[in-house]
């Protein structure tokens, strides 16, 4: 007789208890400097602190922004206070406003991440962006795969996005580009914060964090717990993940910096089911789900270290290393037990001085990675592990070495010339059912463009770039062979323009591009749902429009004063048209897996007290297709959200978060495939009508 699926033990409950209680306690621990108390108009007052100079290995958020303008393409940086006053639980929360991003949550963290296209073969997890933490430690494991469930919303500070091949700097090579979650340090967040949010489904979260600083030294720790029954069938999760730094800076020219990072996660995972389960019984999961026991857990421990010297007033230096350790018990289709460990090390100059007279900013570096994974499958005997059908050793290797260049022809207009070199391999050693094979990969990827700023505040720039992607061991896997798949290198050339500016009472990012992709990395249709035999394809363009824009509709209605009221319209739009290009088989259909268009507004209320609220929608006005035939396609789509908020500053700060007002059954996201029917389990339910609130308290 099957046994029924497995829920979180009373054990587990049991340490989320415990690790609710070490959070609340963990903010009575005396702060490492005096704490500071913050007045309603942010003044800081008594005890002779002086202010703490800004770190040398994280970035604050101006750097970051300045970064942003000797870019010439698409990026952005998202301070956290774009999600923190509302219940942030995925990356979607985060980067929802971000135009060119594609974000749509399937099961707890779990979320479909594209950007111009990347990924579109990817039913799950991620590739196609490359993930860091504080400008240069490696999220994504050594082959280049990664996911979304070790990224807690509520750790980070601010979060950097660059679309497509305007991730040089980084070493980034993906056709989506890099995204760089930046933390907060004892001399940016010195005291103490608790945050409590709770809500539909059985929601719950507590989180709390404490920074300072004393001479030399500063840390930041924060830790989070969570459990949620979710909103669909055997769709629970808990979690508790924790993370921190500590840096000593014995000279106003050297630091370093360790940083550490732990996970304990478990999810159910509910699956994807046919287009009419999912617009009529968008609660139920999958019934193979429900039998096998569908799970996605983890536990991860993450070191590194960051050092930075500064030479001289031209050049810095920037060097470390990493080391990742994460344990994955996935009962799916069969039950996948893996071991993951990962290390690494980079090194980056960046050197700033006159060449002929002309200012120049010359970045270089190198970035290694190793990665090897012990990887075993067993039959899934509902949810538990059976025979044994697989196993493998498979080691990653990733080098990439980098340069850009920007060299000011005026004051205002810069030429940017770039390349990398990418070299990887791809080793399995076959144990059981596995045959042994190795793969290699070079890959040489230039770029040029200019930024020209027109304006205070304001640039126009344009770019041809190249990227490129090595398949991942994930790709490399064929499900109806032991064999690793003979697959090429995806490559692209993209060819962009745009603008960006910010200015008191109005912002804007608009880009146009398109990419010409050749070997792109597709999904071919297996008997396993949801997985997929990866194929090259021939040639493929990506395409599209990224329009992002915030503006002062109305201000001083109530209060007229030096800080007066307004009304502020945010609004981002992504245009996507993506298809083969006369394609031997699908000839010039369109790509599956995601909207060629996506919108998203919020007109939000501000008093200077600290008051907001306002509606937000989100708006997928056309269907899209999940297959290569295009046979089949998803269903279009409005939603209708509200917030309402009370944040000056101060130490006390609450929101309440109500989403999917007209509880709409919808569609979020989908799995992709070579021909679809009717029957097709490939369909993401979206979250009905879910109401959260939350609080904050800093001291």
């Amino acid at each position: 007789m099957p046994t029924p699926p497995r829920a979180p033990s009373a054990a587990r409950r049991g340490r989320l208890l415990a690790a609710t209680a070490c959070l609340t306690s963990l903010t009575a621990l005396p702060a490492v400097a005096q704490s500071v108390t913050t007045l309603p108009e942010v003044v800081v007052e008594g005890s002779q602190q002086k202010p703490q100079p800004a770190p040398l290995t994280v970035a604050t958020e101006a750097e970051a922004r300045a970064a942003i303008e000797r870019t010439p393409g698409g990026a952005e940086v998202v301070p956290d206070t774009a999600w923190r006053d509302g219940v942030s639980l995925t990356i979607k929360d985060m980067l929802d406003y971000v135009p060119g991003v594609f974000a749509q949550t399937k099961w707890g963290e779990d979320t479909r991440l594209s950007i111009r296209g990347s990924g579109l073969s990817r039913n799950f997890h991620l590739r196609g962006v490359q993930l860091f933490q504080d400008g240069i430690i490696p999220l994504n494991s050594a082959d280049g795969g990664g996911d979304f469930q070790e990224i807690d919303p509520t750790a980070f500070r601010y979060v950097e996005v660059f679309k497509g091949a305007n991730g040089y700097q980084f070493g980034a090579n993906a056709l989506g580009g890099a995204i760089n979650f930046v933390t907060p340090t004892g001399r940016d967040a010195q005291g103490s914060e608790v945050r409590l949010d709770a809500g539909s489904f059985d929601f719950f979260r507590l989180q709390a964090s404490t920074g300072g600083a004393q001479g030399p030294f500063d840390g930041f720790f924060t830790a989070s717990a969570l459990t949620s029954g979710g909103f669909r069938e055997h769709a629970a999760g808990d979690s508790v993940r924790a993370s921190g730094n500590v840096g000593w800076r014995p000279s106003e020219t050297f630091e370093t910096r360790f940083f550490f990072n732990a996970n304990d996660i478990e999810q159910q995972i509910p699956g994807a089911v046919s287009k009419a389960a999912a617009l009529t019984d968008p609660q139920a999961a999958n019934p193979t789900n429900l039998k096998l026991d569908y799970q996605r857990n983890i536990q991860s421990v993450r070191i590194a270290n960051k050092t930075t010297w500064v030479m001289n007033d031209s050049t810095r230096v920037e060097f470390g290393g990493y080391l990742s350790d994460k344990s994955l018990d996935h009962p799916i289709f069969q039950v996948l037990d893996n071991e993951y460990i990962d290390f690494g090390g980079f090194a980056r100059l960046v050197d700033e001085r006159e060449i002929a007279g002309f200012a120049n900013r010359l970045t270089t570096g190198i970035n290694l990675a190793i990665g090897s994974i012990d990887a075993k499958r067993y039959v899934n005997v509902y949810g538990n592990p059976g025979a044994l059908t697989f196993a493998a050793q498979e080691d990653a290797t990733t080098t990439t070495f980098y340069a850009e260049d920007n060299f000011y022809l005026t004051r205002t207009f810069a030429l940017v010339g770039a390349f990398q070199y990418l070299t990887a391999t791809r080793d399995r050693d076959g144990i059981y059912n596995a045959v042994t094979g190795s793969k290699d990969y070079d890959l040489f990827l230039p770029k040029g463009g200019f930024v020209w700023d027109i304006g205070p505040g304001a640039q126009v720039f344009a770019n041809i770039s190249n990227s490129g992607e090595v398949p991942t061991f994930s790709e490399l896997t064929n499900f109806a062979s032991p064999i690793l798949s003979n697959l090429k290198a995806q490559i692209a050339t993209t060819y962009e323009i745009g603008s960006r500016g910010r200015g008191e009472d109005f912002t804007w990012d608009v880009s146009l591009y398109r990419s010409n992709v050749q070997n792109e990395l597709q999904c071919a249709a297996t008997s396993v749902p949801g997985m997929c035999n990866v194929v090259n394809l021939g040639y493929t363009v990506h395409q599209g429009v990224e329009a992002g824009f915030g503006a002062t509709l109305l201000k001083g209605l109530w209060d007229k004063g030096p800080n007066p009221d307004k009304v502020w319209l945010n609004f981002a739009y992504t245009y996507s048209d993506f298809f083969f290009d006369n394609d031997p088989v699908w000839g010039n259909n369109q790509l599956p897996g995601i909207p060629p268009h996506y919108f998203r507004a919020e007109l939000l209320y501000k008093h200077p007290s600290g008051f907001y609220a306002g509606p937000n929608v989100e708006w997928v006005p056309t269907p899209y297709f999940v297959d290569d035939a295009n046979t089949l396609n998803t269903a279009a789509y409005a939603l209708l959200n509200f917030r309402i908020g009370y944040d000056n500053g101060g130490p006390l700060s609450a929101y309440v978060d109500a989403r999917n007002l007209f509880n709409t059954a919808y569609i979020a996201t989908v799995s992709v495939t070579g021909t679809a029917t009717q029957t097709s389990a490939l369909f993401e339910p979206g979250t009905g009508r879910a109401i959260y609130a939350g609080m904050r308290y800093t001291f």
